[in-house]
């Protein structure tokens, strides 16, 4: 039985996001932004996670969405006493030639019928709950001091209602503003409408100007949406989940902070982005990758803070934990990783920059000294064991996955060096080119007719799906091949009709128990690529029913009850839906490559 334990929604604004449950209470809530402290935390912590609650006196039922095709999302009650509606939203839209995203939260309460009656709670916290805050009352507004900035609920409900936390009758909408260090000075209500009406206008327009499938559109649009909320537009960084110790599985210690953003996340979420249509993100991301690799004084981290700052201190705080799930882990360890994926990854992550004509201008492309010197590093970097896709802690080895994305950064340099004719380029991406596929086939193993994880372990890996959705085993003479490593992995790594493991080889904490949603969906886009979508039809399908009730995915699937793990939303599970809806409406209406 599909248990979707995690019931809340995502709002954002491309500075900070937050969730909200279905029963309109704020679950987690960082600010100023994506790797500050939580002001609301309840999700990790009931105890010092603070709260901002709407929730009705008496028994109420509830049923959650978002507006369509926006990022707006609405939570509506139904009461014995009457029914009404909560409406959350972070705004975002043009202005003055920019785009305004305050740190500000949005919430209104909406009478639908009746009279119901209701309380409001607000307790916001800073430190990780170590502070607490210190309500006022002013004139229009609830005042909190003693957090790292001012925080300021804007509102006409009655302050004596949410001071006191009383229960009240609801006659009429009310508007709460929550905002940080800079409160909301402009007329309440006008303001507040203005700024919902213009919110939902952005999000529409942004969706309008999507390349989407012709399958599978709801999906794919939600998805899209959610993967947008994840970039930190200030610098164009990219965070794999905007969530921290959400735990792989019950009762293990595979509790990490994912609120950074990975060379190698930052590119899968991008390559679905630009299929989608949208390039602006494209170009501020490869801003940001050039100050990585200005500032880099030897070799690349795999993951980066939004700022650009490489150092992540991992340290372990003083919280219980989601449903007692310790340990609550901040910061994150892999920085001082050796992954040696990231260099391919940056340079495929720059390529439509050079390639597309969408993005045609003389300013967003970067220098192609650039891309020169991610080659030198690939070559200097070829043969070193490295902590590979998952991140091992406590060994090092060469691994298949890092030998191809050698390759396909390196077949993008190949394409670059063509376009501009620089002959240095293509020289020196044809050596990788060479020298990546040689370190892959000796990851071979002719006993099982697939590919392992690495050279010195050749046990199956699900990363190695790559092998076949990234083009390294291609076109009729790579067919049979391919079915053969499918079959495999299939074998190996496969439980139910549609889980994937990531692998089954013990790990640093012993057996891993959860499954990896963005391995299903390699599996799935696999299966495409050998001309069997009708199979890959059925896994996907059995997929889409694995988020939860607003189609949020998240990290992991525990197998047994079917139930969400792991950080949320993440990404990788969006970019694996996007991808893979694409994939099959190609399949089903151009031919195969195969």
């Amino acid at each position: 039985m599909k248990k979707h334990n995690y019931n809340f929604g995502i709002i954002g604004n491309c500075s900070y996001m937050s969730y909200v449950n279905d029963s309109a209470s704020i679950v987690w809530q960082c600010w100023p932004n994506f790797d500050s402290s939580f002001i609301f935390g309840n999700l990790i912590s009931e105890k010092k996670g603070g709260v901002f609650s709407i929730t009705p006196a008496s028994e109420y039922t509830s049923k959650q969405y978002y507006l369509q095709n926006t990022n707006v999302l609405v939570t509506e009650f139904d009461t014995k006493e009457g029914r009404f509606r909560v409406i959350d939203f972070a705004p975002r839209f043009e202005l003055y030639e920019r785009y305004h995203k305050p740190t500000q939260l949005f919430r209104k309460i909406e009478l639908i019928e009746g009279n119901p009656r209701l309380k409001i709670k607000c307790q916001p916290v800073a430190d990780y709950g170590e502070v607490k805050a210190n309500a006022t009352q002013g004139s229009n507004s609830i005042n909190f001091q003693n957090l790292d900035a001012d925080v300021r609920l804007t509102t006409n409900v009655a302050k004596t209602h949410i001071l006191n936390e009383t229960e009240f009758a609801l006659t009429e909408d009310y508007y709460l503003v929550l905002s940080y260090n800079a409160p909301l000075e402009a007329p309440l209500k006008r303001t507040f409408e203005e700024f919902l009406e213009r919110t939902i206008d952005y999000w529409r327009r942004w969706v309008r100007r999507s390349s989407i499938p012709g399958i599978y559109q709801e999906e794919v649009i939600r998805s899209a949406l959610l993967l947008k909320l994840h970039q930190y537009e200030d610098t164009g960084a990219i965070i794999a989940a905007g969530t921290t110790s959400l735990p792989e599985s019950p009762g293990e210690e595979r509790n990490w902070d994912y609120r950074y953003c990975w060379i190698r996340d930052s590119y899968f979420t991008l390559n679905a982005l630009t299929n989608l249509g949208h390039f602006t993100e494209a170009e501020r991301y490869s801003h940001w990758i050039q100050n990585i690799v200005e500032n880099a004084k030897d070799r690349f981290q795999p993951v980066y803070r939004i700022d650009g700052q490489a150092k992540i201190e991992e340290k372990i705080i003083p919280l219980e934990g989601y449903q007692n799930n310790s340990p609550v882990r901040i910061g994150n360890e892999a920085y001082l990783q050796r992954q040696n994926d990231v260099y391919g990854q940056m340079i495929l992550s720059l390529l439509p920059l050079y390639t597309d004509l969408r993005t045609f201008d003389n300013h967003a492309k970067p220098s192609e000294k650039l891309i020169i010197k991610i080659l030198d590093m690939i070559l200097k970097y070829m043969d070193e064991p490295d902590a590979g896709i998952w991140e091992f802690r406590g060994k090092m080895q060469q691994h298949a996955e890092s030998f191809l994305f050698h390759w396909a950064g390196a077949m993008a340099a190949k394409k670059i060096g063509h376009l501009n004719k620089n002959t240095e380029m293509i020289e020196k991406a044809q050596k990788c080119i060479q020298l990546a596929k040689d370190n892959i086939e000796k990851c071979y193993d002719e006993n099982i007719q697939a590919y392992g994880m690495s050279q010195e372990n050749k046990k199956l890996n699900a990363s190695e799906f790559l092998l076949i959705t990234m083009h390294y085993l291609h076109g009729e003479a790579d067919r049979e091949k391919a079915k053969k490593h499918i079959a495999a992995l299939e074998k190996e790594l496969k439980i139910g009709d549609d889980l994937i493991y990531r692998y089954r080889d013990l790990d640093d904490f012993g057996e891993t128990n959860s499954t990896f949603l963005i391995c299903a969906f390699w599996y799935a886009e696999a299966l495409v690529d050998i001309g069997e979508t009708e199979k890959a039809k059925k896994v996907f399908n059995s997929l889409l029913t694995r988020s939860n009730h607003l189609g949020i995915f998240s990290e992991d699937i525990e197998p047994k009850t079917g139930s969400q793990w792991g950080n949320i939303a993440q990404t990788y599970s969006h970019v694996g839906l996007i991808n893979t809806a694409f994939k099959i409406w190609i399949s089903e209406h151009k031919p195969l490559f195969y």
